[in-house]
């Protein structure tokens, strides 16, 4: 086995389809959401006031900051889908194009990396989400089974100044190699 999906032991009984592409050629994988899911508009959350006072410079309250902050934080769409790969690949996950134009649907980082290591982890066993922010005027309903973003396997290149010493062993799931 080189790359492929499975799905995620807690969704086993979902009847969740693994990724697929959708034309001969296409690149990516389609991903599904494993849940229906409202993304609410960052435009009607309580963060607005904040903005405003920062912009004409006037003091704002700790609290309130820390409640911006909050709210600008990207939702987490499960997939219920986990990838094995060979070591010195990757799983870029990428937006839908018609996400942003269509639906103000956007992934904040502008890709998500799953590294091969990231499969079966024990804290989450490696399931894929998705990050996403709505920066459309309305709330915008995600339904399971609705295709969310696209994945492309890559390989990649290490530097002839790469350290082994100074790796870590994955210990954790969603974000933890950076901790």
């Amino acid at each position: 086995m080189k790359r492929g999906f499975e799905i995620v032991s807690k969704y086993a009984d979902e009847n969740l389809s693994l990724p697929y592409r959708t034309t001969e050629n296409a690149a990516g994988y389609d991903f599904e959401s494993a849940a229906d899911m409202v993304i609410p508009s960052i435009w009607k959350l309580n963060f607005l006031k904040v903005l405003w006072a920062l912009k004409h410079e006037k003091t704002v309250r700790e609290d309130s900051i820390a409640e911006a902050k909050k709210v600008l934080k990207p939702f987490l769409i499960p997939t219920g889908i986990k990838s094995y790969m060979q070591p010195d690949e990757v799983l870029v996950i990428a937006n839908r194009s018609s996400n942003p134009l269509k639906r103000g649907l956007v992934i904040p980082n502008g890709i998500g990396v799953i590294d091969s290591d990231y499969y079966n982890n024990r804290s989450n066993e490696g399931e894929i989400f998705v990050q996403i922010l709505n920066f459309g005027i309305t709330d915008i309903k995600i339904k399971k089974g609705e295709r969310i973003a696209q994945g492309i396997f890559l390989p990649y290149l290490l530097a002839d100044q790469d350290d082994q010493r100074k790796k870590q062993t994955r210990s954790g799931g969603f974000g933890s190699s950076g901790q």
